[in-house]
């Protein structure tokens, strides 16, 4: 599921296509505009790379993307012809696709980093362990594996080039890329999710020619050999996501689901945006970034980092609970954070829309999400109601939220605007703390419980079961021995070493 922000986007321009003919044979797309640069316009290194890529896919037609809406609108159109996707009149600019049941979520078994050195893509496992911290490929192999896949995989199809900015251009932490792919529904979802259009390409041009370059392709050229399952091109068997990041270069094959095809998440915002993090002194981190002003007006941005399906979004996008407070969600998922000269850390969401899974999402989980999805949205994969909406397991009409709710200690989702504001009464200085075995907890009261109903049981939610944890101690040795072995950090071990004391001795 895709929704735009909120902020409505400007105009990039007119439509801007390429104009290949004559410089490389390919005929021009019919609904594109002849108002259009040639190559020769384009930075050398862009031009290079995507006559490389051209000769390799062998596509029919070949189209520059601007992300206008005319352009929008022109590519939907195409889609729904296709059989596609299909609009939700009961939604205001709704789509809804429904993907091969093959292609509905991340591969990450066929996921790779490729890097000269095995030990700069994960640590040296424990003999016989299997790992759980990203999967190699030799260079060699990487280009073996892109060779068997790429060529002419784009036969009878329309190639599309996607210039995208990676946060605000103009910001010093800004990344560019370019994105070329042959599935318009790629299009319209890198559209929400990034800057697209001109203004990434003359960002190009100023910075040397700097890019990441982003391959993508459904890998079935026409005329397929057997009709797709919903309408939906994909290569299950040879699906496959390579990452080079020394070469700030990635290649998807197979997949058109939005995680392995929209090329801007967390291939080149996380897997590629670390490695130039490091190499520029900044951390790309898989974090919400929200801003919380509390009633004296002194506003914090909290960062938070959870495993998925752990709330996130819920908490990102939380409506104010307490009287006096404002929340404002500047990311869901994606933080790039450096300190300034100063010495204050700033962050940006180099993500432009929302990207995230519908089950569970419901106007008491998440309101404002609820809000933001009736418009501009992109749905992929969730039930269509008669009437034209759209249905997924959590907006049950019969589901009793009372039972729900007796199910956990605490009630969460806005409701953990409570726990915000305790983190930054102790950064006002407040004493809310008490020292424990696993670090400082909320003093007996420090918590602001008052207008729930029922009241939590705060004894029990902050009791420290010491068989359970012994046996997370163990589990966390375990854990560390096995997937990161002499790559742990000594200071690390010391840390388990003295949770370990501590919770001995509870």
């Amino acid at each position: 599921m895709l929704s735009s922000h909120p902020i409505k986007k400007a105009s990039l321009g007119n439509l801007f296509k390429l104009n290949f003919e004559g410089d490389l044979g390919i005929p021009r797309n019919e609904f594109m505009s002849d108002e259009m640069p040639k190559i020769e316009d384009l930075h050398p290194k862009v031009r290079h790379w995507l006559e490389y890529c051209i000769n390799l896919c062998q596509p029919d037609r070949v189209h520059m993307c601007d992300g206008s809406e005319e352009e929008d609108l022109a590519l939907r159109e195409y889609l729904r012809k296709e059989h596609m996707v299909e609009d939700l009149p009961k939604m205001k600019n709704c789509i809804l696709a429904t993907t091969d049941p093959r292609d509905v979520a991340r591969v990450e078994a066929q996921t790779f980093i490729s890097t000269e050195n095995e030990r700069e893509t994960h640590p040296i496992l424990k003999k016989g362990v299997k790992g759980k911290l990203g999967n190699w490929i030799s260079p060699i192999d990487y280009t073996d594996e892109k060779n068997e896949r790429f060529p002419g995989c784009m036969r009878g199809r329309t190639m599309y080039i996607i210039p995208f900015s990676m946060g605000v251009l103009g910001s010093p932490l800004a990344k560019v890329g370019i994105q070329i792919t042959d599935s318009a529904y790629v299009v319209c979802s890198m559209r929400i999710m990034t800057r697209m259009g001109h203004d990434a390409l003359d960002w190009i041009d100023h910075h040397g020619g700097y890019f990441v370059k982003c391959l993508h392709s459904v890998g079935q050229p026409l005329p397929m050999a057997e009709a797709p399952i919903s309408n939906w091109p994909c290569n299950p068997e040879e699906v496959m996501i390579l990452h080079r990041p020394y070469n700030r270069e990635i290649v998807s094959f197979g997949s058109g689901y939005g995680g392995n095809s929209l090329l801007g998440k967390k291939c080149f915002a996380l897997r590629i945006g670390c490695t130039i993090g490091r190499d520029e002194g900044w951390l790309a981190e898989h974090m919400l970034i929200v801003g919380v002003t509390p009633p004296n007006g002194k506003k914090h941005y909290i960062a938070a980092a959870f495993p998925s399906q752990c709330g996130k979004t819920n908490l990102a996008m939380m409506s104010a609970e307490l009287p006096g407070y404002k929340i404002e969600c500047v990311g869901d998922d994606i933080a790039w954070m450096k300190w300034d000269e100063k010495g204050q850390l700033r962050g940006i969401n180099p993500e432009n829309g929302f990207f995230g899974v519908a089950p569970g999402t419901s106007h008491k989980t998440n309101p404002n999400a609820m809000e933001v999805l009736k418009e501009n949205t992109i749905f992929t994969n969730v039930g269509r109601t008669s009437d034209g909406g759209v249905f997924w397991e959590g907006l049950e009409d019969e589901m009793d939220l009372e039972k729900l709710e007796n199910k956990f200690l605490w009630p969460g989702f806005g409701q953990n605007l409570r726990v915000l504001d305790w983190v930054l009464r102790r950064l006002e200085g407040e004493d809310c703390a008490v020292p424990s075995p696993i670090g400082l907890l909320p003093k007996p009261g420090s918590v602001n419980v008052e207008g729930l109903n029922p009241k939590p049981n705060m004894d029990e939610l902050f009791s420290l079961p010491k068989d359970f944890w012994e046996a997370e101690v163990q589990e966390l040795r375990k854990y560390f021995k096995e997937q990161v072995g002499d790559d742990f950090p000594l200071q690390m071990w010391n840390e388990l070493d003295a949770l370990e004391k501590r919770v001995q001795n509870m």
